[in-house]
């Protein structure tokens, strides 16, 4: 990645992120606003089984429909939007933060682990939808813990990306001074 993501990749990134962000999260946000009262897997933090069949009935068989379609039309394209983001950001702070062979410099890589359990979770609770009110048994179980991982892997790499810009910025102030001396 740290090769591909020059300074106009990672502009054109930034660019679609911000895009997507007016123009198509907040239509796609006031679409599931009708469950709002239910809750949603993809927005909590974590959540028993138990709770994602709650969810599953409370949305009713019109709701879970709608659901569905939503983790395989949005929630196709959004991981990857944030993903491009995240890797190009990382990639492009981090190689000038970090020297080539530094451990760190896979930090680039926790979007993607964030994005693949985003894609495990759209997966796990479509499956626990379809089938309602069957139940899915391991699959529902899993469905809580690959939510938790993917908003852990997710926040972390907005972290990464907060902590390189702050030594950008340290780095910038310090070669500065060094100059002035």
């Amino acid at each position: 990645f740290y090769k591909f993501f020059t300074g106009w990749v990672t502009a054109a990134a930034v660019l679609v992120f911000i895009l997507f962000s007016v123009l198509v999260l907040p239509g796609q946000s006031s679409s599931e606003d009708r469950g709002e009262e239910l809750g949603s897997p993809d927005l909590s933090m974590y959540y028993p089984a138990e709770e994602l069949y709650r969810m599953a009935e409370g949305y009713g068989e019109e709701g879970r429909a709608a659901y569905i379609q939503a983790r395989f039309t949005f929630d196709l394209v959004w991981p990857l939007v944030y993903t491009f983001f995240l890797v190009a950001t990382l990639s492009w702070i981090y190689q000038r933060v970090l020297l080539p062979g530094n451990p760190w410099r896979v930090i680039n890589l926790l979007p993607v682990w964030g994005m693949l359990a985003d894609y495990l979770e759209n997966i796990s609770t479509s499956i626990v939808m379809w089938r309602y009110p069957q139940v899915t048994p391991v699959i529902d179980w899993m469905a809580g813990f690959i939510t938790a991982a993917k908003w852990l892997l997710i926040s972390a790499s907005f972290l990464a990306l907060i902590l390189g810009m702050v030594l950008i910025v340290w780095r910038f102030i310090r070669a500065g001074k060094t100059s002035e001396e």
